[in-house]
């Protein structure tokens, strides 16, 4: 019996690795057929900071679209569909506070207006906000670690919503 049991891990450990490395996307089965191609211009910001986060969005954006593969990513001029971003607002403020008011951790709050349009159709599918945070530790850590993380939650965000938000 102990040799069916260490048989049968072995073929599920099998089955674990092989379905790890196959990479299927299903979000793109509500995208309508005339849809092929995005283009994702550099986002715009307008929130204000001197931090340098339109081309890191727009960078995350593009990685995200094209590990989907759902919509290949294209220049507009040949492009199916346009994703317009704004950086709407930034705001860094402490997320935690030690005895005798050390701030050891902030959080980077950030927003970002969406505009994605169907060129074939000439209509708007949605215009929307999509605010997400990510902290850092004052010891160790840089804003761009805050940064990082809301704007990779938000590209993420943008990215479900754009292929599965149907």
């Amino acid at each position: 019996m102990k040799n069916e049991s260490v048989k049968y891990l072995f073929i599920l450990l099998i089955l674990v690795n092989l379905a790890g490395c196959c990479s299927y996307s299903f979000t793109g089965a509500s995208v309508p057929e005339h849809l092929k191609t995005i283009a994702i211009p550099i986002a715009d910001d307008r929130s204000g900071s001197a931090e340098p986060m339109n081309q890191l969005l727009t960078n995350k954006l593009i990685k995200k679209f094209t590990d989907d593969n759902t919509l290949r990513i294209t220049d507009k001029s040949s492009a199916n569909s346009v994703l317009e971003c704004t950086i709407i607002s930034y705001n860094d403020a402490p997320s935690v506070v030690t005895g005798g008011e050390n701030v050891t951790k902030r959080k980077i709050s950030i927003t970002v207006r969406v505009v994605y349009r169907d060129l074939v159709k000439r209509k708007t599918i949605f215009e929307k906000n999509f605010s997400d945070s990510g902290d850092y530790a004052t010891s160790g850590d840089t804003k761009a670690t805050g940064i990082g993380t809301a704007l990779d939650n938000i590209s993420e965000n943008i990215l479900l919503d754009t292929v599965s938000g149907w």
